[in-house]
Order: C-alpha cells, then sequence, then structure tokens
C-alpha cells in the first residue's frame, strides 16, 4: 500500500487502477476487444491513475444523467463533466451486459480493460447545453460530442499498460507521485496552473502573485487532444522550459504534463480542471478570465463565478485574478484592480493575434511575451512547418 500525502482526493480517496502485471495483459488478450480513440485513452488513464478520483470507470446511466441535469455524482459528490465511453449503435448490440471487454487503440495494443455495467442513448442535446453552454456544433467540444456514437458504455475499468508520452515522458508523474514530489520538497501549499498556451507575461504576472502566497507552483499542461489552431504541445513544451530557466526560481517550480484532451467546455472544464488538479495534490488553483473557454460561448468571468458557488464543496483555496496587461505609465504588469490609467496606457494582445505574429516569425512586444520564449515558439513553429512540407 502506498502512502498518500497531502490534502484528501476528490471525494475522500485517490483511486487507483493500475495493474501492469504480464498476467492482466494475458487476461485481456483473451477477451474481446474495442477499438477506442486518443480523447477515450486520455480518460481511461485519468481515471487508472487516480486524476479522475473518484471515478472508477467510465460513467454508467444514473451518474452520466446526474451530472449532465445537477452537477453531481449518485453519491452526492460534485463532478461537472461526464467522462463517457462512446460507441456506434452496431458496436454496441454487439457487447453484452456484465462482459468484460479489452479497450485497445488503432494499432491493437491494448491499454484497459472495461467491465460493461451498462448500455445507454445520451441525451446529447441535453448534454450539449447544460456542458457547453450551447448546443452550437461550431463550438469544438459540441461538434465532437454529436460526432461520437450514439450509446455510452459504462463500467469499471483496469489500466493495464501506461500510454506512451514520447518526447513528454520526463515530465510525466501520476497523482501518487506528485503527492510524493511535494512532500519531499517540503510543500504544503501548492498552487496549480492548467494551460494549453504558451505563457505570456499576464499568465507569469498571475502565476508569481499566486506564487507569493504558497510554497510551490506546479505548472500542469495540457498535453492532450486540442483545435488543430492551438500551438502544438512538443512547442508549447519548449516555451515552458525556456520561461522557466530564465524567470522562475528553480525550487519553487515544477514542470508535469497533464495527459488529458481538451473539452473547451469554460465554467464546467474549470470545476474539471480543479478536482483533477487536488488530486494531484494542490491545495490552490488559479482560476483567470476565461478559464478552458473558447471563441464568444462565455462570459470573461463566468468560470470564476462558477467555481466560487462550488469552492467549499471543492475543498480548495482559489486565486481568481482579473485580466492582466502591462501598463506603460505604472511601468509593470497590472489589472483593472490596481491600475488608474485608461486603456491607451496599457499593451495587450489576444492570444489569437499573438500566434499569428509567432507564426509570421515575428516576436511580439516584450511588454507581452517574454523575447526568449517568443524565440522558442518562433524555432518551433517554423521546424513543424518544415517537417510538414517534407512529408
Amino acid at each position: 500500500m502506498q502512502t498518500v500525502y497531502g490534502i484528501k482526493a476528490h471525494g475522500g480517496k485517490l483511486i487507483n487502477l493500475e495493474d501492469y502485471s504480464e498476467a492482466a495483459q494475458r487476461e485481456a488478450a483473451t477477451l474481446p476487444s474495442l477499438t477506442i480513440n486518443n480523447w477515450n485513452l486520455s480518460d481511461l488513464e485519468l481515471i487508472g491513475i487516480g486524476g479522475f478520483s473518484p471515478l472508477t470507470g467510465f460513467m454508467t446511466s444514473d451518474d452520466y444523467h446526474a451530472v449532465v441535469k445537477n452537477m453531481h455524482l449518485m453519491s452526492g459528490v460534485l463532478w461537472s463533466i461526464p467522462i463517457t465511453l462512446p460507441v456506434s449503435k452496431a458496436v454496441a448490440a454487439t457487447i453484452e451486459l456484465n462482459s468484460k471487454v479489452a479497450l485497445k487503440d488503432a494499432s491493437g495494443t491494448i491499454y484497459g480493460t472495461l467491465r460493461v455495467e451498462d448500455k445507454y442513448v445520451p441525451d446529447k442535446q441535453l448534454e450539449a447545453q447544460n456542458v457547453y453552454g450551447t448546443t452550437d456544433t461550431a463550438h469544438p467540444g459540441v461538434k465532437r460530442l454529436f460526432a461520437n456514437g450514439d450509446v455510452y458504455l459504462g463500467g469499471a475499468i483496469k489500466l493495464l499498460k501506461q500510454p506512451d508520452h514520447g518526447d513528454f515522458s520526463d515530465f510525466y508523474l501520476a497523482p501518487l507521485a506528485t503527492r510524493k514530489l511535494f512532500h519531499d520538497l517540503g510543500w504544503k501549499t501548492i498552487v496549480g496552473f492548467q494551460t494549453r498556451n504558451p505563457i505570456h507575461r499576464a499568465h507569469e504576472y498571475i502565476q508569481k502573485l499566486a506564487l507569493e502566497n504558497v510554497d510551490g507552483l506546479f505548472l500542469n499542461p495540457l498535453v492532450g487532444e486540442t483545435k488543430a489552431d492551438d500551438i502544438p504541445a512538443d512547442v508549447r513544451m519548449a516555451s515552458y522550459q525556456t520561461i522557466l530557466k530564465y524567470y522562475y526560481p528553480k525550487d519553487r517550480v515544477r514542470l508535469v504534463i497533464y495527459p488529458a484532451a481538451m473539452r473547451y467546455a469554460g465554467p464546467k472544464e474549470a470545476i474539471l480542471h480543479a478536482i483533477v488538479r487536488k488530486n494531484y495534490g494542490c491545495t490552490h488553483f488559479i482560476v483567470g478570465r476565461d478559464h478552458a473557454g473558447v471563441g464568444d460561448y462565455y462570459g470573461t468571468y463566468e468560470a470564476q463565478e462558477l467555481i466560487s458557488s462550488v469552492e467549499d464543496e471543492l475543498g480548495m483555496h482559489f486565486f481568481k485574478f482579473d485580466n492582466a496587461f502591462y501598463c506603460k505609465r505604472c511601468g509593470a504588469m497590472a489589472t483593472q484592480k490596481t491600475c488608474p490609467h485608461g486603456a491607451d496606457d496599457h499593451i495587450s494582445l489576444s492570444g489569437t493575434k499573438v500566434r499569428k505574429l509567432l507564426s509570421d516569425g515575428i516576436v511580439p512586444p516584450k511588454e507581452v511575451s517574454r523575447p526568449e520564449v517568443a524565440q522558442t515558439l518562433i524555432d518551433g513553429l517554423k521546424r513543424k512547418r518544415e517537417v510538414e512540407a517534407h512529408a
């Protein structure tokens, strides 16, 4: 039995469903198999390693409907986004209830098993509206939802093989390991930061404000499936290492990947992000402007408002920051709460504009992005284009 250090996991117990034994693999090889996509594989892994505690499998109908309608599991534990395993009607018809199936990727590699406890047809219109706040298929999460199979399989899982995280493997730790890491470092208070974007000056500002109040920063970038126009994970990872090298105290920050797919569910995903970081051992979490948002689907501070309403249930502390910018007259980073000057004195660029500059090989203003970081991103995007051109 491994020692679980730090803050109590969400729901009270840190789940661990890993079984990497040869015996488990041999048994799985004898089972009927089901091919899952990378999104499902990310969820399988996070259930298995405890990132999604207290979940022990893909949601059955009762939990699914409770989450969609009431943002809680049937047990009463807060949960904001359904974690489901969709399949086509044709595939569902071949799978018997109470049977056990092996879960494999497109290459045929078995990563886990599922005890099929439930098969059900979801209300996708209701799920889209309640989880994403819209049924518009231009929303990437809603588009994925409606493209998925029309039957959900629910039941307990086992994780039999650790997915390969390639170049990110050196930055991979499961919740049991991060909790021990924080313990060994002597950190009692840890702030988590979720990102799918490079860290710009506004991010740096709010992270360091938070770091003034806790023992350590857990920089936990999402490296699973994202939108096509997001900066690729490997390029972003290089940029994180660059900014940490030059601008952060080495003994107070740890960079660990979050191997999840991005849902772009705004306020509901902000809650999921907080729950996961709690399971990784964080006592605090940063919720910034338009957390996990996309387009104009969510209000600027809607995620902060929703998370404030369930703060007691989450059992964490939250840093909720206004939009940050560089003020020329203040000569520093600031927000509307701290700066008395007008918009003409503020330097701030949208993520879209910054990505455009980087793609064009132009370093954004130093007030927006650290030059070393910008150059790392420019070089990484250039290499990506060259590889794609010769593919």
